[in-house]
């Protein structure tokens, strides 16, 4: 059997693919100050599309622009419905494939519904058996209202220390397509918390935990945590590289949130601290179920100007794997992180 990943433009071998950013959202860039792909990147494009105001591809073909250089070729969108720039039902995604054309990078997507606040009106509604169907067809026919396959499903959200109905009824649907379909499925944790509860949904469902990826669990501060859930097979994502500030809507959620006060949480992490974490890791052995990426959002940039701001998606490649390796972390395990685990999941055999 042949063996292909699925991009946005179709099928490609995966002897095509080099170092892979698995956590990323496309659509989210906003045009401005911190619209950048790196300090070496080349200043004429990102003018060129810093002029563009309406033109969302030039963004991100500005943002990926220094990533090359760095050996990445590939990038995937694991955008959730109605979220980060993705429309209610996919109807935008034409712009991952004008990115990908642009860039000359191949761009492949997620499908998945985010944390409950934030999902459309149509997922809410959802049973879990339509909630599955739909997820199925996003890898079997195309995403929402498009004919663009989904190469990966994800990222799929749970919340700041609970797992609401919905987001439970949309995580046990994303295990069930992924078990029909083979695809491998990514998490999205919020700050680190409630991943063993995933893993324990996961595992109802009878999901294959080596094509699991539990996100953001570079944001966990325990590690005895993080070590209980390498430990049940799953594979981890460090995949906020670079958002070293965040903050958090605590309530009223967003769709109710009335004019004037409201509550949110500030967030620091530095990435010297995921950098010894990470050489932590990978002494320990586990290097063969770690990925990396930078969950970059236009949303968040102006909050890290000198990480995401300064040098677009090439921050990762180009600043934290070199501390990375100050850390003792290997070339060879780097590359582990980088191309051979995501490659290794977003691997499907043809039938």
């Amino acid at each position: 059997m042949a063996e292909f990943v699925q991009t946005v433009l179709g099928p490609v071998d995966p002897a095509s693919i080099e170092k892979i950013l698995h956590h990323e959202h496309l659509t989210s860039l906003i045009n401005g100050q911190w619209l950048s792909g790196g300090r070496n990147s080349d200043p004429t494009s990102a003018a060129a599309a810093k002029s563009d105001y309406d033109d969302q591809a030039a963004w991100a073909v500005t943002a990926l622009s220094g990533i090359k250089a760095l050996g990445f070729n590939t990038v995937v969108d694991l955008s959730p419905y109605s979220v980060v720039g993705r429309s209610a039902w996919g109807e935008n995604l034409t712009i991952l494939q004008d990115v990908s054309r642009r860039s000359d990078l191949h761009i492949i997507a997620g499908s998945s519904v985010y944390l409950e606040p934030y999902s459309p009106g149509w997922a809410v509604e959802s049973t879990l058996v339509e909630m599955t169907e739909r997820f199925t067809r996003d890898v079997t026919d195309g995403i929402g209202q498009t004919s663009i396959r989904a190469g990966i499903l994800g990222e799929q959200a749970t919340g700041l220390n609970e797992i609401t109905p919905h987001e439970e009824k949309c995580l046990r649907a994303a295990a069930r397509a992924h078990n029909a379909t083979g695809v491998a499925l990514v998490t999205h944790t919020t700050h680190g918390t409630m991943a063993m509860e995933q893993v324990t949904i996961l595992q109802t469902e009878g999901a294959d935990l080596s094509r699991v990826v539990i996100g953001h669990m570079d944001i966990q501060p325990d590690l005895d945590y993080i070590l209980k859930v390498l430990d049940s097979g799953a594979n981890i994502a460090f995949d906020t590289i670079g958002k070293q500030f965040w903050d958090f809507v605590l309530e009223p959620p967003p769709k109710t949130r009335p004019e004037g006060e409201f509550t949110k949480r500030a967030y620091y992490r530095a990435d010297s601290s995921r950098a010894t974490r990470l050489s932590e890791l990978v002494d320990r052995g586990y290097v063969d179920q770690i990925l990396l990426s930078q969950d970059l959002t236009g949303a968040e940039v102006y909050l890290n100007d000198k990480t995401h701001g300064d040098w677009g998606y090439a921050y990762l490649g180009a600043v934290f794997v070199p501390m990375a390796q100050e850390m003792g972390v290997s070339s060879t395990d780097l590359d582990a992180m980088l191309r051979d685990n995501p490659l290794r999941l977003l691997t499907r055999s043809e039938a």
